[in-house]
């Protein structure tokens, strides 16, 4: 059995004094809250027994701050991840300790959304949603500025010059991405071939970028490629089903589609039951299991996905310093980089 570390071990591990190290422990005299947080985790690297009492003395002085994280139900596997991720985030922060609350919008009606707003704003300090751009939600995250309680969009952009920040991809970007990856599989050919595209509502302003890059990429590097009016599936599988076999139909000349938003399961089922005769390069936005196993069976040829660790870590960081400094003069935007999957990533 090793020897049981000591509180001289502790101190050369986290780089301080016995004496410091044992003000951490007793509470005796003031510490800098980022000392303490150093000896707490040294103490948890090297198994120190009093790990415990250290935590519960450092608790009991770093301020906590709760916020909530309010995300959509239409796409239960990509956000479901989103809120674990969140959460095991929110559980590991030290400084400030933080406590988050979640929940899902049961649609993305402006009234259901608002009323979520309002029931989130009693338990928190501030708010990430995803969330459609609609006058009347710009109306409440406006009032709930001016009550103290910052709301950041997360993912897709809305309330512009109200909300604390925007944080997500460049979704023109992303757009234009989706376009250039698939034009690189499809030789150019006479007549034409075809090209598709989803997205979840005209309400949807990160949908709306990502279509405008997505097109202009197509007008201004592939005009032989003919880019077909956009399908509207509000993110659920069973339209993108129904829709992806219209295509199919109707258009032989279709060579590639792009899902810009939720709904991707529907149209993988429709490639899988239709099987056309000609490979249809498909992009679709977030990595889920739906997608890899797509991936892998060669019926997806790549996944854009979010960070959503990142995601996480940038709304609890901006939260936390718009309530320490108040809302910011120029509201901005946290741009995340995106993620590629391709099927040889595995």
């Amino acid at each position: 059995m090793g020897k049981r570390p000591t509180i001289r071990d502790l101190a050369e591990e986290s780089g301080v004094s016995v004496a410091t190290v044992d003000r951490v422990l007793n509470g005796r005299q003031p510490v800098r809250e980022g000392t303490a947080l150093r000896v707490l985790e040294a103490a948890r690297r090297i198994g120190y027994h009093a790990t415990p009492l250290l935590k519960q003395r450092i608790a009991g002085r770093v301020p906590v701050l709760t916020l909530g994280l309010l995300l959509l139900s239409t796409d239960e596997e990509f956000y479901s991840h989103f809120f674990e991720v969140a959460e095991e985030a929110a559980r590991a922060s030290q400084s400030p300790r933080l406590r988050l609350v979640t929940g899902y919008l049961p649609s993305a009606v402006p009234d259901d959304i608002i009323s979520a707003l309002r029931d989130m704003a009693g338990k928190v300090q501030a708010i990430g949603l995803v969330s459609i751009d609609h006058p009347r939600i710009t109306e409440e995250v406006a009032r709930l500025r001016d009550a103290g309680i910052p709301v950041f969009s997360i993912l897709s952009d809305f309330a512009q010059g109200v909300r604390a920040a925007y944080i997500g991809t460049n979704n023109l970007k992303v757009g234009r991405t989706a376009a250039s990856m698939l034009a690189r599989a499809l030789p150019e050919s006479d007549p034409p071939r075809e090209v598709a595209l989803f997205v979840g509502g005209y309400r949807w302003h990160g949908h709306e970028l990502r279509e405008t890059g997505f097109r202009t990429w197509f007008r201004l590097n592939r005009p032989d490629l003919r880019v077909l009016e956009t399908q509207v599936n509000l993110d659920t599988a069973k339209l993108t089903y129904e829709a992806t076999l219209s295509l199919l139909s109707r258009h032989p000349r279709l060579a590639g589609i792009y899902c810009a938003g939720g709904g991707r399961e529907g149209l993988i089922q429709a490639l899988r039951d239709e099987r056309p005769k000609t490979r249809i390069e498909v992009v679709a936005n977030e990595f889920t299991e739906a997608t890899r196993r797509a991936m892998a069976d060669g019926v997806v040829s790549m996944v854009i996905h979010s960070p959503v660790e990142q995601l996480a870590q940038s709304f609890f960081r901006m939260a936390e310093e718009a309530l320490r400094t108040g809302p910011a003069e120029t509201v901005g935007q946290k741009f995340l980089p995106m993620q590629l999957y391709l099927p040889e990533s595995f």
